[in-house]
């Protein structure tokens, strides 16, 4: 069973991100204070295009903290440091903490957030906007090739949250669908590998999986 804490909470509004007038919120910063967690996120936290980010299955967004100095050695191979990665709230997170990687953590667990209770949806699949955010071309596709995508979760219970808060496992999925395995299944490029059609109509039969991956799943599956 994963025992973490919270080391930021992080919030934010949408603003102006692109100069074709593009919106985002991704640039979130922490907070010192409880902050109430409701099904569709954290009060005073928005996004910027409600198509394609937040709605239930992406509440929150929780972004593994071991993977700063792993992102921090991937620049500085290029003689480059990157002032983003100071301090937690690079990748647009809501939650920064340790213990909940990629490969530990199963779509459907259930963790105590605080007074709150959630439950792991999907990874996280990046886009364009991360690339600009960090102005690096191509950096969206390190995070996909590296698995380094964190991911999102649904609220099972409201209440508030803090930094500084335990979180606390408190249901184990019986099943081995990582987020990691997940993800590198349908947006790592595992879909185009021999056999992988059972998997994908497996994980698109996953009732705990956000909709829109169990979709993309079934698609993938023909």
């Amino acid at each position: 069973m994963i025992l973490s804490q919270i080391d930021d909470l992080l919030i934010g509004q949408p603003k102006v991100f692109h100069a074709n007038g593009t919106m985002s919120a991704m640039a979130r910063t922490p907070v010192d204070r409880p902050v109430f967690l409701g099904k569709h996120g954290f009060v005073g936290d928005q996004v910027a295009d409600p198509t394609v980010h937040g709605g239930a299955d992406k509440a929150v967004h929780f972004y593994p903290a071991e993977h700063y100095p792993k992102w921090i050695a991937h620049f500085a191979a290029e003689d480059f440091v990157h002032p983003l990665l100071d301090q937690a709230g690079a990748f647009g997170e809501n939650i920064s903490a340790c213990g909940l990687q990629e490969d530990n953590v199963r779509i459907g667990d259930q963790f105590r957030l605080g007074r709150a209770i959630v439950e792991v949806a999907q990874g996280r699949q990046p886009c364009w906007k991360l690339d600009h955010h960090f102005g690096v071309h191509g950096l969206s596709g390190a995070v996909i090739s590296s698995g380094r995508c964190g991911g999102y979760f649904r609220v099972i219970e409201e209440g508030e949250v803090a930094p500084g808060d335990l979180i606390e496992q408190v249901h184990a999925a019986e099943h081995e669908w990582t987020i990691a395995r997940s993800f590198h299944l349908l947006i790592g490029g595992g879909h185009r590998a021999v056999g992988a059609t059972s998997e994908l109509r497996a994980l698109a039969a996953l009732e705990t999986m956000a909709e829109s991956w169990r979709t993309r799943a079934a698609k993938l599956a023909g």
